[in-house]
């Protein structure tokens, strides 16, 4: 479980620095310059994703139950899941109606991801992974969007077919995940 926290708190507290921190983010990006910036920012997240993966297996390996979810919990996750997948497709399609509605559906999706695995996992290690991306992912949300309004901000509007192909890819990429990727790479398979 160590290992899991740790990387939790160096992922999270990396992709946390705009929230908490932002002048300090500004003055060190002015400092550094963004090549090296990014460069350690990358290094720092990809050494918190490692642990993350890395902790996770093994708190797998000893389950702490806390509740079972009802069959209905993993129904309403696979929804809240396909929704997840189209707002990350949307933060890439340009002029969507979602990007236009919500502004950050990358985070938005985050928000939607794991709470579907909240509602679908009953053990300590899945509460803990869910839930602190759960917490950052409202936090970074709001951020943003205050960030966004402070500025003045503008999104384009979106149109009927940018929407569609949205919506058209998010669906294919989540069918793809559900019934393939997620037991080859997760171990799990949503479908059976």
């Amino acid at each position: 479980m160590v290992y899991l926290i740790a990387g939790l708190v160096l992922f999270l507290g990396v992709h946390s620095v705009r929230i908490f921190a932002d002048d300090w983010r500004t003055a060190t990006l002015s400092r550094l310059g963004e090549g090296p910036y990014k460069g350690i920012y990358s290094v720092l997240s990809l050494a918190g994703f490692g642990l993350i993966i890395y902790g996770f297996g093994l708190a797998r390996e000893t389950p702490v139950v806390l509740w079972t979810p009802p069959v209905g919990l993993r129904h309403a996750a696979s929804l809240l899941t396909l929704v997840a997948f189209v707002c990350l497709v949307a933060a890439y399609v340009p002029r969507n109606g979602i990007k236009a509605r919500f502004h950050h559906p990358m985070v938005l999706g985050v928000k939607f991801w794991a709470l579907a695995h909240l509602l679908s996992n009953g053990q300590l290690t899945q509460v803990l992974l869910f839930g602190s991306f759960l917490v950052w992912a409202v936090l970074d949300f709001i951020a943003s969007r205050r960030r966004d309004r402070a500025v003045g901000v503008q999104y384009a509007s979106g149109s009927l077919a940018a929407t569609a192909i949205t919506v058209v890819v998010g669906g294919v990429v989540w069918m793809a995940f559900a019934l393939h990727l997620h037991g080859w790479l997760i171990g799990v398979r949503p479908f059976g």
